[in-house]
């Protein structure tokens, strides 16, 4: 049967390169997006929504139309997020804060909501969730961030217990940092908050990975479609990090 993949923020970045590699896979594509301008650029055969992850009325409108026009649902990449503040923890809006949290944890918990009784209908399917090495180390100026993406990692170690028993398996990945437009805002926030430059952050950022290098929306992609695949069929409850093996992450030099 070919795979049926819901992919959240899946119009650009580390999300359109998951959609590519499942479609070219052959996997069936629906890809979820705040993004007009992005869904536009999709494949005409790629199913788009434009959905606030964080607003619970429509994640469950769109599973809804999912499970109507596709019957049900095999892989559900929860993989929106955003960066949020960069600052010291003293100068973070507590209304920065809870925007981060909602995109970052309480969209994949929503997803992971609406999926699950589908997935136990169907007694199988696939939940990846897509963390951060900032849910693995602390991260100094991204409170926010590094919250919410711990959370991501509890949150999905729960629902591999809870939905095991079901044929359902769930793990997270967890990228480094990752080339393209969302982390040179990082970096240029962070050089800021430094008194940096933006190559000097950069590569602090790299120097700190035993690689030595930024991974890229394709690495990140290609682990998907492997944990979504049979080859990882007795793969869960994972914590998998996708990031040329982060050893320091602090960017400093």
């Amino acid at each position: 049967m070919t795979a049926r993949v819901l992919i959240t923020a899946g119009a650009s970045g580390v999300g359109r390169a998951m959609a590519e590699a499942f479609d070219a896979s052959g996997a069936k594509v629906w890809v979820a997006d705040m993004a007009s301008e992005a869904l536009s650029s999709c494949p005409d055969h790629w199913v788009q929504s434009q959905v606030d992850v964080s607003d619970e009325a429509a994640v469950s409108e769109m599973f809804a139309e999912i499970d109507a026009n596709w019957d049900g649902l095999d892989v559900l990449c929860a993989n929106a997020g955003i960066a949020g503040p960069t600052a010291s923890v003293e100068d973070v809006a507590l209304t920065d804060w809870q925007k981060c949290i909602s995109v970052n944890l309480d969209g994949a918990f929503l997803g992971a909501k609406y999926a699950a009784p589908i997935f136990k209908r169907q007694h199988h399917g696939v939940l990846l969730i897509t963390s951060s090495t900032a849910g693995q180390f602390g991260y100094p100026n991204r409170a926010p961030y590094a919250a919410a993406k711990w959370g991501v990692i509890g949150l999905g170690k729960t629902l591999a217990m809870e939905l095991g028993p079901h044929g359902v398996r769930c793990n997270i990945i967890c990228p480094g940092a990752v080339e393209g437009p969302r982390m040179e805002g990082v970096l240029q926030r962070e050089a800021e908050a430094k008194g940096m430059t933006r190559d000097q952050v950069y590569h602090g950022y790299a120097s700190g990975t035993s690689m030595g290098r930024f991974v890229e929306g394709r690495d990140i992609a290609d682990m998907a479609v492997f944990l979504a695949s049979d080859a990882a069929r007795l793969v869960s409850g994972q914590v998998i990090a996708v990031d040329g093996h982060t050893v320091n992450p602090d960017p400093k030099l």
